[in-house]
């Protein structure tokens, strides 16, 4: 009787190196130089022994053949990169109950460098602070009859925090229903330009909106200022960095319209559930260094680059996020508390019913419909199904206590 570990499609679909290897084999020098934090600790605790015998799984047997197969459970930890994918299609699978039928727009705000640091050292003040500048000032463009709308407005907002070198760069990518509904909800408001706003216009209203938002977390005593932003700490420093941070033009890019409605969830796929970077990505680990390819935002090409593993591990932990942050949010008549009621009212606006949210999906009939790939189905014989007739008990000693070092 044969055992096998994985189906035979999905082991010619793995890469050949992951960000799971280089933490094994890197993490003990990474801290020589590097306290682990515990929020770190969690990271590459999950990541080691994500799909592995240490996370226990179940043993499958076919029907036909008896060929037995082993499957390893996965950690769910939101910044690994073998995780993503499901949580990614149920997501989109629930929203495809919200689409309207009407262009999207894709608006990008993000924060200049010079605030990285106090970022970093203020994860969940400062980036809440960037969600609600950016909602403000969409929510208060589209409430302006001057800009064509005058309605309430919609939208997803989803934060980045890296660029393709895994360097830290915060935005958040807006994904925009091209109108507003009327404040009495008796009509839709179409948007009639090839764009939503004015970029220029909407960086000064959200410079402005997330300075004085800081400003105020600055006088209530909520951030902290150690290292590099020591300076940042008097009255007469912390005014020095806003008065500096008015000196320069704050990037808000829109992006391409989403003209048919289809295609939007493709779209959004590319950005609800990334982390810092994909297994695929990466090229290969070699005497301590680290290649993987990065998508040059000036050329548009796709180049590979080469760093020191400790360097790469330094920076993919630098996109850990605080325990319960919510990093995908929705405002406006999109908002979490009465989005289903208003997407329905919408849609009546346009002479359509609403979408029927059916019956959520099993995995093996959302990887059958993405891949075409009946997991039921026996990789050996393709024609018995697999029954589970084991579960595997989580190890007691899980090995990658033998790899970390616990933070104090």
């Amino acid at each position: 009787m044969e055992a096998i570990t994985m189906s035979k499609q999905e082991n010619s679909q793995k890469p050949s190196i992951e960000v799971a290897d280089i933490l094994k084999n890197h993490i003990v020098d990474y801290q020589l130089t590097y306290s682990l934090f515990p929020e770190h600790y969690k990271i590459v605790y999950d990541l080691l022994n994500c799909r592995t015998a240490n996370l226990g799984g179940h043993i499958e047997q076919c029907t036909h053949c008896g060929t037995e197969r082993i499957w390893y459970n996965s950690c769910r930890n939101r910044h690994c990169p073998k995780c993503q994918h499901m949580p990614q299609q149920r997501w989109l699978e629930a929203r495809k109950t919200e689409l309207l039928p009407t262009i999207y727009f894709h608006n990008v705000f993000t924060l200049p460098h010079q605030l990285n640091a106090l970022i970093l050292y203020n994860k969940k003040v400062m980036l809440n602070i960037l969600f609600k500048s950016v909602a403000e000032t969409l929510l208060a463009f589209g409430k302006n009859p001057k800009n064509a709308l005058g309605g309430k407005l919609g939208f997803i907002s989803i934060l980045h925090t890296w660029d393709q070198l895994l360097n830290d760069h915060f935005h958040l990518h807006c994904l925009i229903p091209g109108g507003a509904v009327s404040d009495d909800w008796s009509r839709w408001i179409p948007c009639k330009n090839d764009y939503l706003f004015n970029e220029e216009a909407l960086s000064l209203v959200f410079r402005g909106k997330f300075i004085d938002s800081m400003r105020k977390a600055y006088e209530s005593v909520k951030l902290h200022f150690p290292g590099k932003c020591a300076s940042f700490q008097t009255p007469e420093g912390f005014k020095h960095l806003t008065d500096s941070l008015y000196l320069n033009k704050w990037v808000v890019h829109a992006k391409e319209q989403i003209k048919h409605s289809e295609l939007l969830l493709e779209y959004v796929a590319r950005y609800t559930h990334r982390v810092a970077i994909s297994n695929h990505r990466l090229v290969s680990l070699e005497n301590g260094q680290v290649t993987f390819t990065y998508k040059n935002r000036k050329t548009k090409q796709i180049q590979k680059t080469t760093i020191d593993a400790v360097e790469f591990i330094r920076r993919f932990l630098l996109h850990q996020l605080p325990n319960g942050f919510v990093k995908i949010r929705h405002y406006g008549f999109l908002a979490n508390r009465d989005r289903k009621k208003n997407v329905a009212k919408i849609r009546q606006l346009h002479g359509l019913p609403e979408i029927d949210k059916g019956e959520q999906k099993s995995v093996q009939e959302m990887m059958l419909a993405l891949t075409g790939i009946d997991i039921s189905l026996c990789p050996c014989c393709g024609e018995g199904k697999m029954k589970i007739i084991a579960e595997i008990p989580q190890y007691t000693a899980i090995c990658a206590n033998d790899i970390i070092r616990p933070p104090n």
